[in-house]
């Protein structure tokens, strides 16, 4: 199982919430390093001094690009169930069956997850 991290993981990770890094430090000792793309780091990313947590987290997070094929891929599923979050459609698509989302948004992400056919597990930070 790998975590997927969207905005509101790294901002519960930010803000030092303890349930949030356990599971964080439970995937790095495994070896199996959390998830994201760039969109959900520009979501959250202001810079400076403020975000030293925020920084050091990130150099642990396989943070993967949204391309062209991801943001086709995405909009597609998009189609599919008449949303348009693009951001919230390619994080779901870079899960895979099994996989923990820790998400602040489970009722956005869930039909997405159906639509794409994905049995993930979504849980709030």
């Amino acid at each position: 199982m790998r975590l997927i991290l969207d905005s509101g993981a790294l901002i519960a990770l930010e803000r030092g919430e303890r349930l949030i890094w356990r599971r964080w430090s439970d995937a790095i000792a495994a070896g199996e390093p959390p998830i994201c793309h760039g969109g959900i780091v520009g979501q959250v990313w202001r810079g400076g001094a403020r975000q030293a947590r925020l920084a050091r987290v990130l150099r642990y997070v396989d943070v993967r690009p949204l391309d062209s094929a991801l943001g086709r891929a995405a909009g597609a599923l998009l189609s599919r169930v008449r949303q348009k979050d693009v951001i919230d459609a390619a994080l779901v698509l870079l899960a895979e069956d099994g996989d923990r989302i820790i998400t602040s948004d489970p009722e956005d992400l869930a039909p997405l997850a159906r639509a794409a056919d994905l049995d993930v597990e979504l849980v709030r930070p």
